[in-house]
């Protein structure tokens, strides 16, 4: 094993950590919200822009947090068909992450940082709030946080990276 990685991917692995525990927190909060919401609606006929608003903006933090963490604990969305059989061993399978990480995951994040940056940057020139009567004012910090999810995605698949080639050289010192 090649410990000079090691503590690379116990930095972005904590921070990773980090966010998705975040995340999960931000699961409870948006179901007291909905909660909230109904019961107000429902019981008091007592509706607002601002609670629904604040219920979507929670729910994309949710997901835009969650997607790195998703990715360190192998939960993502992925073709198993292949990769699951047990015609391909555990080498192929570090070489299947490492060329899907460098060859998909990080284009596309570093596609949609790139695509994004106007965009964010424009809604935090404007200052920008929703559009609508009696809605949230900093709809500028939600978009920010493209730019944060995405940089958290690189990020963990540099440690998914580091750590299959770690993989592979420590099968490749077993033989």
């Amino acid at each position: 094993m090649n410990p000079k990685y090691q503590p690379v991917i116990a930095f972005i692995d904590a921070i990773t950590e980090w966010t998705g525990r975040t995340a999960c927190w931000l699961v409870l909060a948006l179901v007291l919200l909905i909660c909230y919401d109904v019961a107000m609606r429902y019981l008091f006929q007592q509706g607002s822009v601002a609670l629904q608003e604040l219920e979507w903006h929670l729910f994309a933090l949710i997901f835009l947090l969650g997607a790195a963490y998703t990715l360190k604990h192998d939960e993502h969305v992925r073709v198993d068909i292949v990769y699951q059989s047990r015609f391909m061993s555990d080498n192929n399978r570090a070489w299947v992450n490492i060329l899907g990480t460098l060859f998909l995951l990080l284009p596309f994040c570093i596609l949609m940082l790139v695509a994004a940056w106007p965009f964010v940057e424009n809604a935090f020139y404007y200052n920008e709030g929703s559009p609508d009567p009696g809605g949230l004012p900093y709809r500028f910090l939600l978009k920010g946080s493209l730019l944060i999810a995405f940089s958290l995605l690189i990020l963990q698949g540099i440690a998914e990276i580091l750590r299959n080639i770690m993989f592979l050289h420590s099968s490749m010192g077993a033989r």
